[in-house]
């Protein structure tokens, strides 16, 4: 019984039931070196997994874990555990590139072939291609599904059946499709949901109108960008004769057409949201509604729900309405033509003259919204964005930044506005809803953001347990045109939590709103088209209703943010895929950026186009390197010579590989910053295990000095920087 392990005996010898070990459960996030962390819900620090205590657990999988070692914290060392049990795995099916054995291999095997798959994550695995079933062809797209999982003598390999065959690798956009598939979003609508669409009719019924309000005859306007095609918002402002303005925001009525329970509101539930790609959207409801009769297109009645307010000269919503209504928009404008009326373009004024006086009143009213925002201490962070431009085979031909004028900033306020103002209307009442939140950063996070700020001689207001959105905009605004913006912007960015959709409503703490949800979208997002059906069903607040909703509303969202964040890892997977393939055509060219990010094993630096690569600690030979964490910095041991966010660098581009999506530079020159000093180095961190998110490896460059890198000794002589803005490339022309 003892060899078997059913008792045990203690030091006396006397008999003992052993005890059970206490296992946590958690989520297994897996390192290309083998080891890795796990995740405990509700815990800021993860529990490190050695190479040899992962039971073959994969990225994302539940795992159970035994922990050998605590944390220790007068140490620095962070605790330490076995995976015991796998208990749910992450991976069922997956994506990859096929390749096809011979005839003989596949006899001696009985394999077809093997699978290399598409996610990074899984890049060490092969997948082994049972000989039953689809045998598709070599260079094929497949989708497989898993039959074995890693084990004993097989730790990097997994074995499937082929599902489908996606396409081949040569065809024209399959690069994109490959990532949407990995990523478990259906690339088309089931028969059914068609089917349920096209019984929709084109045009509204007058039995549709019952019910609603008729503002048909009020000037109501879309704003949006030239290339859309599902509107979904539109407009309208006038000035009242207290002095206030009145704000009508209407929002097509998407719950109309896709009723609870229905084919349309399932597939609508599973997709969660529109993804928008390079070259494509994967839209939630079908195109004939999306771009039809959803769609609030020019001078046709459109059914929508309306919320108007009269707004304060202080930015206040003083009344409010919201109700079913019907519309037809008087113009289909887009940002680019509001911008050019706003800015006094004549042409542009001249062709709309009717409207803009409603043009230059929205302008006064975004000014008061936006004053009102920042008042109360809604945190504004630096957003650029940039689009790809590619050709009809897909391959990109430039990188686009996206500039927001007033036309874009107004919309924006608006929503905001009626976003809020719905949140709180139903949250008054204490009835069952939905809300778009923005908890409090953690506690342990702020910390670290406010011993990053001091050490740059920043004190921020406030403690770490309760610190107001105000005092966190307040630093920003004093920062604005300094050394310090960058990287007080990035740090604080990484304070920050999630956004989620949840049933209890905390806030937004980004906006420093005390209710908020989404209502605007319905096209586009699953959860505003379930804020419209909330509000047509409560018309008329029932016991049942309310007992209705407090039960699926919990599921609703936390589905949500799911996919939301599936969406977004996507439209972030193609965007690098497709900047990594418009930089691979600029090999050996030389460009100027920014160090947007320092890391133990290298720092990345931004480019002016927004495109990220990586200059690598293996690159810099000029010094023993240290990663100062509480600066973000990385300091020459012998020479002080410094990188850090926000610093101003040359580099080439070395490597541009679009199947990684991994974009490497080499560093030519750099702005000359103020060293940082290092306090004992000697004297690092004691736990010499990798971190979550670093790379495991060796942060020693040669101590040689290159003559392309002489200017950037640790000494700040008063030089003046060599940054001057963008440069054209050198064989190409242009730097985009």
């Amino acid at each position: 019984m003892e060899r078997e392990q059913l008792i045990e005996f203690n030091r006396k010898g006397k008999v003992k039931l052993p005890l059970q070990p206490v296992l946590v459960e958690g989520t297994f996030r897996g390192n290309e070196r083998g080891f890795g962390f796990v995740s405990i819900e509700g815990e800021e620090e993860d529990i490190y997994i050695a190479k040899e205590d992962t039971n073959f657990a994969m990225d994302g999988d539940t795992v159970a874990i035994d922990i050998l070692r605590p944390q220790d914290v007068f140490h620095d060392r962070g605790a330490e555990g076995k995976v015991v049990e796998v208990r749910k795995r992450a991976v069922a099916q997956l994506v990859g590139e096929f390749t096809a054995y011979e005839p003989e291999q596949q006899a001696e095997t009985d394999l077809y072939g093997v699978v290399a798959p598409k996610d990074k994550k899984l890049g060490a695995f092969k997948v082994y291609i049972a000989a039953e079933g689809i045998k598709p062809v070599d260079g094929s797209i497949v989708s497989v599904t898993i039959t074995h999982y890693p084990e004993e003598g097989y730790a990097k390999s997994l074995e499937g059946l082929v599902l489908n065959v996606i396409g081949h690798k040569n065809d024209p956009g399959m690069d994109i499709l490959s990532i949407i598939v990995a990523h478990g979003i259906p690339t088309a609508f089931p028969t059914e949901v068609l089917q349920a669409a096209d019984a929709i009719p084109d045009e509204i019924a007058e039995a549709d109108l019952k019910g609603r309000r008729d503002l048909r005859d009020q000037v109501i306007v879309t704003i949006d960008g030239e290339d859309a095609k599902d509107l979904d918002d539109a407009v309208t402002v006038r000035k009242l004769a207290n002095g206030h303005y009145f704000l009508g925001v209407h929002i097509a009525d998407v719950s109309h057409y896709v009723t609870e329970n229905s084919q349309l509101d399932q597939e609508a539930y599973e997709r969660g949201t529109s993804v928008y790609l390079t070259d494509r959207v994967v839209p939630m409801i079908p195109q004939r509604l999306s771009n039809g009769i959803c769609s609030l297109n020019p001078r046709v009645p459109r059914l929508t729900l309306s919320c108007e307010m009269e707004i304060d000269n202080q930015g206040q919503v003083v009344k409010h309405e919201i109700f079913p209504s019907v519309i037809q928009t008087t113009a289909r404008m887009t940002y680019t033509a509001v911008n050019g009326i706003l800015s006094g373009d004549e042409a542009v004024r001249s062709e709309y003259q009717a409207l803009v006086p409603m043009f230059e009143e929205m302008a006064q009213l975004h000014e008061i919204l936006e004053t009102m925002r920042t008042r109360r201490g809604a945190i504004a962070f630096e957003d650029r964005e940039a689009k790809v431009v590619v050709d009809p085979k897909g391959r990109p031909l430039e990188i686009q930044l996206r500039s927001r004028g007033v036309g874009e900033r107004l919309i924006e306020s608006f929503m905001l506005a009626a976003n809020e103002t719905v949140a709180k209307h139903f949250e008054d009442q204490k009835l069952p809803f939905i809300y778009r939140i923005h908890e409090q950063p953690k506690e342990e996070k702020m910390q670290r953001f406010f011993e990053f700020a001091a050490a740059l001689g920043i004190v921020v207001k406030g403690t770490k347990e309760d610190i107001r959105p105000k005092d966190l905009q307040n630093v920003l605004n004093s920062l604005v045109g300094k050394p310090e913006e960058a990287v007080l912007n990035t740090m604080l960015l990484r304070s920050m939590q999630q956004a989620r959709y949840a049933e209890d409503n905390v806030g937004h703490y980004g906006l420093a709103a005390t209710d908020y949800t989404h209502f605007t979208s319905p096209i586009r997002r699953y959860p505003d088209l379930i804020v419209h059906r909330l509000i047509r069903s409560y018309e008329k607040v029932t016991a049942e209703k309310k007992a209705h909703w407090e039960a699926v509303l919990p599921d609703i969202a936390d589905h949500s943010s799911k996919m939301e964040r599936r969406a977004v890892e996507t439209e972030r997977e193609v965007d690098s895929m497709k900047k990594a393939e418009f930089m691979a055509e600029h090999i050996e060219e030389e460009f100027e950026g920014i160090i947007s990010s320092v890391t133990k094993f290298g720092f990345f630096v931004e480019l002016p186009n927004t495109i990220e690569g990586l200059v690598h600690l293996n690159q810099l030979k000029q010094d023993y390197f240290h990663f100062i964490e509480n600066h973000l910095a990385l300091v020459g041991e012998r020479t002080g010579l410094t990188f850090k966010i926000g610093q101003r660098v040359k580099v080439k581009v070395t490597k541009a590989d679009p199947e990684t999506r991994e974009i490497d530079f080499q560093l030519l020159e750099a702005e000359e910053v103020e060293p940082i000093e290092r306090k004992n180095p000697k004297k690092g961190r004691k736990d010499k295990r990798p971190r979550r998110g670093q790379k495991d490896q060796s942060h020693r460059g040669k101590p040689e000095r290159s003559a392309e890198t002489k200017k950037g000794k640790g000494k700040n002589k008063g030089k003046k920087p060599f940054y001057k803005g963008a440069k054209k490339s050198k064989s190409k022309g242009k730097n985009r």
